[in-house]
């Protein structure tokens, strides 16, 4: 799937000019990149947030038509309003096809509801990722990362090095070592859960056993 967006070149600059381009449902954009230089262009809000509802739109490549122009930019910054859905400005960064992106990538998990660690141990999922840094060719951007983790038991933990990343894509904080080897999810056992909540029931009711017998 293609995501393209109309744009156009923005002449007008600086804070009023900013506020009536909101004024008129549309909002500032820049575009920047591939030793080129930056050229101010004019968005439609509308069209923005219609794009935000999907998760690609934050991570893979945009096709940017300036005024007939087309353009392949991958999305760098979006700053939104404090209290409304307004959008207030947006980044793009040109591409090179040949060149190499560090692009945060998002994690989807799958297989918590069968995994032992859940389903039969009684422990509790931490996402301590939602997301990861990747590096690749503009072309290989995956739209995210599956971790399955169906077959992890109580205490397991999966680091980055346990991602299974798709071709010609690398995680750069690997290349620095086992210190940056970061955990990604774990399962854990629930606090007063488990064995331990059972032998606190046996404590209770041998308790409750020996209040009868000196009685």
């Amino acid at each position: 799937m293609t995501i393209e967006i109309s744009a156009s070149i923005r002449e007008d600059q600086g804070k009023g000019a900013s506020r009536r381009l909101r004024r008129e449902a549309k909002l500032p954009a820049i575009l920047y990149g591939a030793g080129k230089d930056p050229v101010n262009l004019t968005l439609t809000q509308k069209d923005i947030l219609r794009h935000l509802e999907n998760e690609a739109f934050y991570t893979q490549v945009i096709s940017l038509d300036v005024e007939g122009d087309k353009v392949d930019v991958v999305l760098r910054d979006l700053q939104r309003h404090p209290y409304r859905i307004d959008i207030l400005h947006v980044d793009f960064q040109r591409i090179d096809a040949s060149k190499k992106l560090h692009v945060s990538i998002p994690l989807h998990f799958e297989g918590e509801d069968i995994a032992p660690g859940v389903k039969t141990e009684g422990g509790a999922v931490s996402h301590l990722m939602t997301e990861v840094e990747v590096e690749c060719l503009p072309g290989a951007i995956p739209e995210y990362i599956t971790v399955d983790i169906s077959e992890m038991h109580s205490n397991d933990i999966l680091h980055l090095s346990d991602l299974k990343l798709p071709e010609g894509v690398e995680i750069p904080a690997l290349k620095q070592g086992e210190d940056h080897d970061l955990a990604v999810v774990s399962i854990h056992a629930r606090k007063g859960g488990g064995d331990e909540a059972e032998a606190e029931e046996g404590e209770a009711a041998e308790g409750g056993e020996q209040e009868q017998g000196e009685s």
